[in-house]
């Protein structure tokens, strides 16, 4: 993962979004989309995205969808992850992790199937929290973020604006892959 992520930094321009509530993430700009004289960028984040699961005893794990960037629970992940030489990152729109990830062998990848969604995802560290298991796992899919330029800064596109915008980008998108 690390060469092909220090091969796309020399040649993809990169760019500094930030949320509603100001927090940050660096990401790699993939693509400029103007709709109705509005900029908006297709961005993948510069570290690599995680995801929090609650592993439970039964069934498949629970993700994790809102929590604090001061929750316990990542706390232990920050020290968990610093034995492996990575560093939590509480960004804007995820979490991510930062530092030389190894690329697991294709018999050695435990991938898993659960979310409504059907995303794969690789576990990369467990560690128990007062006797509950969690999980970091790395999105297999490709992990996109929609962002606006408006005088020179990037914004992450949330919420409704979100949910309108993004079949309009789609469409665009799609008649210049024609």
């Amino acid at each position: 993962m690390s060469d092909s992520k220090s091969q796309q930094s020399s040649e993809v321009p990169t760019l500094l979004v930030r949320d509603s509530n100001n927090s940050e993430l660096l990401c790699f700009l993939e693509q400029i989309v103007p709709i109705n004289n509005i900029e908006y960028v297709l961005l993948t984040p510069v570290d690599t995205p995680v995801c929090l699961f609650h592993l439970l005893d039964e069934g498949d794990p629970e993700l994790i969808k809102t929590i604090e960037k001061k929750e316990p629970v990542l706390e232990v992940a920050d020290v968990v992850l610093q034995e492996h030489d990575l560093r939590l990152i509480r960004s804007a729109v995820t979490l991510t992790v930062s530092g030389e990830l190894e690329e697991p062998e294709p018999e050695e990848l435990e991938e898993k199937d659960f979310d409504d969604e059907s995303e794969t995802y690789e576990l990369l560290v467990s560690f128990k929290v007062e006797e509950e298991e969690y999980g970091l796992y790395i999105p297999l899919d490709p992990f996109f973020v929609v962002g606006k330029l408006e005088d020179g800064q990037a914004t992450v596109v949330e919420g409704d604006e979100f949910d309108k915008i993004q079949p309009l980008i789609e469409s665009e998108l799609e008649e210049r892959d024609n």
